[in-house]
Parts: C-alpha cells; sequence; structure tokens
C-alpha cells in the first residue's frame, strides 16, 4: 500500500516498491529555485503544508474509482483509463503469501476434520487424527533443518509420531483441511484465532535460515477475496470494488512472476499489498472478485504493475512503465473524496532535528517538480537552507518523515511573504529576500534588500522602506510610542511619502527628511491640512514638552496645552 495511515479495514492504499526512507544529509549547491517556491520560516516555527492526493499516485486511484464509478463507468474502462496500454487476460495458480501473523517458529491451527500434513521436501503425505480432548495441531522447528509434528490437549503439547517414519519431517511442513484453517496467532497474553483459505506451510525463511515463516497457499481469486475489503471500503460502488478486484490481481500476478521460486511470492503487508484471509472477506466484495474471476491486465504478455494509491489527487504520477503515465485524472475530485486536498502542520524544529548538520533552518527551496497540477505538481527535489549549511532531500523524503499524505504538497506562504508577493516579490520596490523572519515585540518582521515588511495579527503585514522605515526604527519601531504600521508606504503631497501607525505618522520628503507626528499634534496638524497646509512636512519629531507637546514644521510649529486642550500655532516669516 502507499503510505496510508487509515484504518486497516479501508486502508486505501496500494502497493510500493521498498524505499529507503533515509534522507540525503549531504551539503548541496543547489540552483536558486524561484521565489513561489521559496518557503521562508516563520516567527511560529510551523508550516502549515497543503496538499492533494493521498499515497504516490502511480496507477489507480481507488477514490478515483469510486468517482468514476458514480458517474456510471464500468470497471473494464476505469481499468483502461489508469492502465492505459494494457491488454486483458486471465491468470490460473496459486500464490504463495507471507503471513506477517505468523511470524513466531511454529504454526498452530486448530484441530478440524480432513486435516492432514505434508512432507515438503518429498510431497508424502498423512491424515491427522480427530481424538477427543485434542484442540491444537502445531508444526515447529526440529534439529537438522525437519519440522515437527505436535498436538495439544489438557495435558499440553505432545509429539506426534509420522506413521513409519522418525519424529519429524524431513523438510518443511503444509497443513491442509478441506475448509478454512484456523491460524493462532500470540496476541497479548492469549492468542487469537485468523481463518485462511488453501494450505499453511512452515518453511525457512531462506536456504541456511533457521528463521522459520508461515506462508499461506491458495487460488489467485481465494486471495484477491482476502485483499479487496482490506484496500477499499466495501459500501464502495459495485464497479469500483470490481476494478480493485483486477488491479489487486494483477499485482499478486505481477509479483508471483518476480518470485517463481522463493517459499513466498507476496506478502500481506502494506509493503505488498493488505491481505486478511476469510477474516477479512465481506459479501459485497467477494461478488466483485466472482465478476472479475482470473481477469488481469498485462503489457506485452507479462502482467502489469498495477501500483495503485488512495487518491491521485487530480493528477496521477509516471510510474515508471508505459501504462502508468502521468495524466490529468478528472474523477478524483469528487464530494466525498475527504483526501482529494489537505492539511497539515510541520515543526520547523523537527526538521532541524533530523538534520542537524544545517544549524538553524533557514528556509525550505523547492528546486524540482513534475510540472503537473497546482504548484507544478509533486515536489521531487528539494533544499533545506540552513545557517551552518544546506540538506538535500526529496518531495517522498519529507513526506514520510513528517507523515505527509503524499508529495504534492505546498507550503502557505507568511502573512509577510504573501504581502510582498502582492507588491511583486523580488521585482517589487522591496527587491529580494534579506533575512528569515524574526520576532519583533510580539509579532514579526522580515528584511528585504530595499525594506522592511511588519506584522501583528491586528494589523495585518505592512511594508517600509527609505527615510520612513529608518526614522520608525531610530524611533524604537513597534515598542515605540506610535506602535505596529497599519499601512504600507503611501505617496503624499509634493512627491512625499507617509506611513500611518497604530498611534501616529511619519511623513518623509527629502529636504526636511522623515519625522514621527502623532497625538494631539497630529490631529491639529491633518485639521490645517498636513503636509498641504500653509505649515508643510515636519522638521523634528513631535516632542514632549513640559505641560504638552511640540511639533516643529518647515513653515512653523504647533504647541499643545495638555491641562487646556488649547493650541498655539506659529507660523515662520
Amino acid at each position: 500500500m502507499t503510505g496510508s495511515a487509515a484504518p486497516r479495514r479501508h486502508a486505501l492504499a496500494g502497493p510500493v516498491v521498498a524505499a529507503s526512507l533515509a534522507f540525503a544529509l549531504a551539503v548541496t549547491a543547489a540552483p536558486p529555485a524561484q521565489a513561489d517556491q521559496t518557503y521562508y520560516v516563520p516567527v511560529s516555527r510551523t508550516w502549515v503544508v497543503v496538499g492533494h492526493g493521498y499515497g504516490h499516485g502511480h496507477g489507480l486511484s481507488q477514490y478515483g474509482a469510486q468517482g468514476a464509478a458514480l458517474r456510471g463507468r464500468s470497471y473494464s474502462d476505469i481499468a483502461k483509463f489508469y492502465y492505459p496500454g494494457t491488454s486483458w487476460s486471465r491468470v490460473k495458480g496459486k500464490v504463495r503469501v507471507l503471513l506477517s501473523a505468523g511470524s513466531t517458529s511454529d504454526l498452530q491451527v486448530r484441530a478440524r476434520q480432513g486435516l492432514t500434513v505434508r512432507d515438503l521436501s518429498h510431497d508424502a503425505v498423512w491424515k491427522l487424527p480427530r481424538r477427543g480432548g485434542l484442540d491444537r495441531w502445531r508444526l515447529t522447528a526440529a534439529k537438522g533443518g525437519g519440522t515437527a509434528v505436535q498436538y495439544h490437549n489438557a495435558k499440553g503439547w505432545h509429539r506426534w509420531d509420522i506413521p513409519g517414519r522418525r519424529h519429524t519431517l524431513r523438510g518443511g511442513g503444509q497443513l491442509h483441511a478441506p475448509g478454512p484453517l484456523n491460524l493462532l496467532v500470540p496476541s497479548g497474553s492469549g492468542v487469537v484465532s485468523r481463518q485462511y483459505r488453501g494450505a499453511l506451510r512452515l518453511v525457512r525463511s531462506h536456504a541456511g535460515s533457521a528463521q522459520r515463516d508461515t506462508v499461506n497457499v491458495l487460488r489467485m481469486d481465494q486471495y484477491v477475496r482476502g485483499v479487496v475489503p482490506y484496500e477499499m471500503p466495501t459500501s464502495w460502488e459495485p464497479q469500483a470494488l470490481r476494478a480493485q478486484s483486477v488491479a489487486a490481481r494483477t499485482y499478486a500476478a505481477w509479483q508471483r512472476a518476480q518470485n517463481p521460486k522463493r517459499s513466498y511470492q507476496i506478502c500481506d503487508t502494506t509493503a505488498c499489498q493488505v491481505y486478511g484471509g476469510v477474516t477479512a472477506e465481506q459479501p459485497s466484495s467477494n461478488a466483485a472478485v466472482r465478476a472479475t474471476s482470473r481477469r488481469i491486465l498485462t503489457y506485452r504478455h507479462r502482467p502489469a504493475f498495477t501500483q495503485f494509491s488512495a487518491s491521485s489527487g487530480g493528477w496521477t504520477s509516471d510510474g515508471g512503465e508505459p501504462y502508468l503515465p502521468a495524466k490529468k485524472d478528472p474523477y478524483d475530485g469528487f464530494a466525498g473524496n475527504s483526501v482529494h486536498s489537505w492539511s497539515t502542520r510541520v515543526s520547523v524544529s523537527a526538521l532541524e532535528s533530523s538534520h542537524p548538520n544545517i544549524g538553524r533552518l533557514l528556509d525550505l527551496r523547492v528546486t524540482r517538480r513534475n510540472g503537473h497540477g497546482a504548484w507544478r505538481g509533486r515536489v521531487q527535489r528539494l533544499v533545506l537552507d540552513g545557517s551552518s549549511g544546506r540538506a538535500a532531500m526529496t518531495g517522498e523524503d519529507l513526506r514520510w518523515a513528517f507523515g505527509l499524505r503524499s508529495d504534492w504538497f505546498t507550503i502557505k506562504a507568511t502573512p509577510i511573504i504573501s504581502r510582498w508577493k502582492r507588491l511583486g516579490a523580488a521585482k517589487s520596490r522591496l527587491g529580494a529576500v534579506r533575512s528569515a523572519e524574526h520576532a519583533v515585540h510580539g509579532g514579526a518582521a522580515q528584511d528585504f534588500r530595499h525594506g522592511r515588511i511588519y506584522w501583528m495579527r491586528s494589523t495585518g503585514a505592512r511594508d517600509l522602506m527609505g527615510p520612513v522605515l529608518k526614522a520608525y526604527r531610530t524611533y524604537g519601531g513597534p515598542s515605540s510610542r506610535v506602535g505596529w504600521p497599519t499601512t504600507g508606504m503611501m505617496r503624499a503631497a509634493h512627491s512625499g511619502h507617509k506611513a500611518r501607525f497604530q498611534h501616529g505618522m511619519v511623513y518623509s520628503r527629502p529636504r526636511p527628511g522623515a519625522h514621527i507626528v502623532y497625538g494631539a499634534i497630529l490631529r491639529r496638524w491633518g485639521q490645517a491640512g498636513a503636509a498641504t497646509s500653509a505649515l508643510g512636512y515636519p522638521t523634528t519629531n513631535v516632542r514632549r514638552i513640559p505641560g504638552g507637546l511640540r511639533g516643529r514644521f518647515q513653515h512653523g510649529a504647533i504647541r499643545w496645552n495638555r491641562s487646556s486642550g488649547r493650541f498655539t500655532i506659529t507660523h515662520f516669516r
């Protein structure tokens, strides 16, 4: 299955080739990504990651199959859409399935009528007796590489003497009965029973190994009956379940062809495709298996590698085969698909911990995508830029390390970067990014080539530049009397500039420079016409004087008395 974390019964993910989850930690020199592919670390040190799809996106989208079925498409239409260029064929024979539940060195089953044991070294078969009080049979490893046969009653375990033989089978052993076998597996303080069709074998993991594996040997359609309910909700449309049956059967046939001589050919976990035996079977999925009995997809007369995943997100991805192309998927985005689009959070500290060589993380740059769909598609390569170095990763690395649903994702821009992009990004008057986002007096700020953007939740992201920014920072910035900016840079009279703050304004013109006006002086000056008034631009910051405030301007001054509330305006000659 494809990295699904959904409940086992409805895992909704598909087979994948085993891949390393190790990160590439080497310091790299990657070419710069475009601006909208660089994601800067916010003050919160948590990224909001949004994405599409669930899984690798190769081949069949399980949600897409459901969407197609809801639109009246048949299972053959669905299969042909997701695996273009394949042909129909039929499969026969059995498949050998490694059971993860049988990971102990023995194989136990409940006693039942018609149970037989077979010596796999030369195919000799014996019928096991059905005696009163006998409730279990066990195959277990014996010295010399053989297999001991034992039975259990109220007095414990006992060796069963093989008729005409010594005490053990010469090779591996196999148990079989006319109906399903009840395999007993450890669970907490006791054991649980799981039913499997076909035969159960206890065999060496590989030649010369002391480790033993439990392997279920059964007909292909019997196997698929135990797969479909664990890979797709059985309440889904019959045509979707049939498409899943074909994909699962074909994938098993492909795996079998890759491992013709190994003791097992496929496993029962997400590393292959999930298989639960009779315990998993449901009437609707069994009907889908019967309706598609033995049908598989082939390419050049061989079983196709029919990978599948929960959701393509709207585009399938290139699976490396002609019949696994990247293509737009019109079926995946129906209202019932909860993973077509998703959102989660990723801790920057966790990334730093996993890559200690980079130091403090400054930004994440996506350097290559597959080019299909939103944000230019799935992430193929990315670079973590840190204070001490860089680390290269793949999109799959990040996905597996932080539990992302797929490698088709982007990171929500911070409010500061969103403002910068709206202004024109690196082509704007602010220019390129010069620093990471940093905390400032309960909010954040980030530096650019020609200015700075401040952000606080209540005032938003506001850009300041040139003399206005210099005057504001000299005055004390957000911690000063005027507080946070509530506008970005604005034009003022006579080719000047201004910016508004929570408790004041900064006006700037080349000759008088940039100065801060606030409080009662700002109100009175504004009533007079501000920079268009006879007073002109401020030439000093408003400052406190005994009993009030004073502001000096190009052509005069305003004085305010706190106790009387009166203003005195002086015009210079």
